[in-house]
């Protein structure tokens, strides 16, 4: 059954009825336009989200960076921003494969049916022209045949009236027989026209209008199927990243089942200790004895001077976490002459034991007393100084390799500039037309001078942590660097003579040049990344992927959900961070 044999009389109808099929299209298309709105701006909220509780690695939290519990958070807050790397790609799927798709399509359609709905206009303006050609002709034959019944009633009239003369019965017959042959033909033409019409007729009800009524029908119901489509692309394009967005959530779980307390404990030990023994028990100092008798290291009486009682407590330490004060020998003042010798068994001199006494206690006081109320001191912020002094030595090694590594990665980055800028000014000596080579001069300068303001930092801070008792385990660069004139130094930053040789500097740099430059070297990868998805890349900028290849990772994901990597064949673009596991280099 189609609509041209069962629906033939129905053309309003089905007019009506395609157009309430277009504007259901379109009606879609508003919803899932919309759904889109919705999933760009969750999506933005949860990055927004992430951003404003993803902890900043200021130097108050560095401590912090190493514990489970912090890492666990950070690796939550990743696994959200993936999420929401999901939710736009939802959006956007559902905007190229459903939206744009359907509209054009839409578009389509509406053409096709315009000109359908034109030709079944056409039609039934010829079947209508072809009808009042039938009745025009009709109504004539009609008056002609009128026309002629009256000329022959009056040819009748005249022939038996007897006054009428014979011209005048000649002349009635003449007329009347002019006008039986006009309505002869009217006659004739009307049964013409009536024919063709039927003819007309029979071809718009049984072959024109059926065939664009069942082309209508083709079209309804290809839209009908096209629209289906568009409603399972709604659900399937979030099945597609379903499994994403489970890992995300396995993420989760497992940054949660990652967090591992006696390990943070361990972290806490590790970073904070202070490499300090625990204080000793202080000495008992009797000083109810008598002071003549002969003292000795080992008895209970008083000491011989200030010095000796202080150097019992020498060893001992109290300093916890303020500064430590250091004690000279010029903070006790100066005798003039030893103390008078008291009589063999006479009791001991006034003066010298009440003067003699109260000065030990009092440089007791001062020296005991103030470490143990450091306690008291907690709050109280330490001079910062250069070397980390104002630190456990335990504490200062570690800031003191943090900050050598820190300058050594500063260097073998101004040794990488001094060896590009050495480059380009052999490529503009040697080829002139590309560059002047002296404009490079201020900036070579500025690098060397950076070069040797980092040794003189490198050197400062090993010698610090020579000291401090540190290994001096530190990053690795390159030894080798060019000087202002462009060449080569062969020292490395602590005067070592490198084993590197000189590269030739008269290898020419270009091969050929044809008002072309080379293509760039390409960026060192920084990581490897391997497919879990595939990924097609159809948007400008991005690169497709199949499950399973390999990638090689040249700028890491920024906080937007997206990596950069290349193929083997060179070919760079922009992948989703979640389709893929990726290892960086260390």
């Amino acid at each position: 059954m189609d609509w041209g044999t069962e629906l033939w009389d129905q053309c309003d109808i089905l007019e009506k009825h395609t157009q309430s099929g277009l504007e259901l299209v379109e009606k879609y298309v508003k919803f899932v336009k919309e759904r889109t709105e919705i999933e760009q701006n969750y999506a933005k909220q949860l990055r927004n989200l992430s951003k404003k509780y993803n902890l900043k690695r200021s130097s108050k939290d560095e401590a912090d960076c190493r514990l489970s519990s912090f890492q666990a958070l950070l690796d939550i807050l990743n696994e959200m921003n993936d999420y929401a790397g999901q939710r736009e790609l939802i959006a956007e799927n559902m905007m190229m494969n459903i939206c744009i798709d359907l509209t054009k399509y839409l578009q389509e359609i509406k053409q096709e049916r315009k000109t359908y709905l034109m030709e079944a206009k056409k039609a039934q303006q010829n079947l209508e022209i072809t009808y009042k050609q039938l009745d025009s002709s009709k109504k004539r034959f009609e008056r002609e045949w009128r026309e002629a019944e009256r000329a022959a009633q009056y040819a009748e009239k005249t022939d038996q009236d007897i006054n009428a003369t014979k011209a005048d019965v000649e002349k009635a017959k003449q007329q009347a027989h002019m006008r039986a042959h006009v309505a002869e033909e009217c006659k004739n033409d009307y049964a013409a026209q009536l024919q063709k019409y039927n003819k007309e007729q029979h071809q718009f009800y049984f072959n024109d209008m059926p065939v664009i009524f069942n082309k209508l029908q083709d079209l309804d119901e290809r839209r009908v199927r096209k629209l289906a489509q568009g409603y399972n692309l709604f659900s399937e394009t979030e099945k597609h990243v379903m499994p994403i967005i489970g890992k995300c959530l396995e993420g989760i779980t497992k940054a949660g089942t990652s967090v591992n307390e006696r390990n943070d404990s361990m972290v806490i030990i590790e970073q904070n200790k202070s490499g300090f023994e625990r204080p000793g028990d202080l000495d008992f100092e009797d000083f109810s004895q008598g002071i003549s008798r002969t003292s000795s290291d080992t008895s209970l009486s008083t000491p011989k001077g200030p010095m000796d009682l202080l150097g019992k407590n020498r060893g001992k330490n109290f300093w916890l976490f303020s500064k430590r004060s250091k004690l000279t020998p010029s903070s006790f003042p100066p005798f003039s002459s030893p103390p008078a010798p008291s009589p063999a068994n006479g009791p001991p001199s006034p003066k010298f034991g009440r003067d003699t006494l109260s000065y030990c206690l009092k440089e007791i006081n001062k020296t005991v007393k103030p470490r143990i109320s450091s306690f008291r001191t907690l709050r109280r912020s330490p001079t910062v100084t250069e070397d980390f002094t104002h630190l456990p030595p335990e504490q200062r090694r570690k800031r003191l390799q943090l900050k050598l590594d820190e300058i050594v990665k500063e260097l073998q980055k101004e040794v990488d500039q001094s060896e590009a800028l050495g480059k380009m000014k052999d490529v503009y000596e040697k080829n002139p037309q590309m560059g002047d080579p002296a404009s490079l001069a201020s900036q070579i300068t500025q690098t060397s001078q950076n070069i040797e303001r980092l040794r003189a930092e490198l050197n400062k801070y090993e010698t610090w942590l020579a000291e401090a008792g540190g290994r001096g385990e530190t990053l690795r660069y390159k030894p080798h660097v060019f000087n202002n004139n462009g060449s080569h130094d062969i020292h490395s930053p602590d005067g070592a003579h490198s084993d590197e040789s000189t590269p030739d500097t008269s290898q020419a740099i270009y091969a050929e040049f044809d008002d072309d430059f080379e293509d760039e070297e390409l960026a060192a990868p920084i990581g490897t990344c391997t497919a879990m998805y595939n990924f097609p890349g159809a948007s400008e900028g991005t690169i497709s992927m199949q499950e399973g290849e390999e990638l090689e990772v040249v700028e890491g994901d920024k906080g937007d959900g997206w990596t950069r990597v290349r193929r083997a064949n060179g070919d760079e673009g922009y992948i989703p961070t979640s389709y893929g596991t990726i290892t960086l280099f260390k």
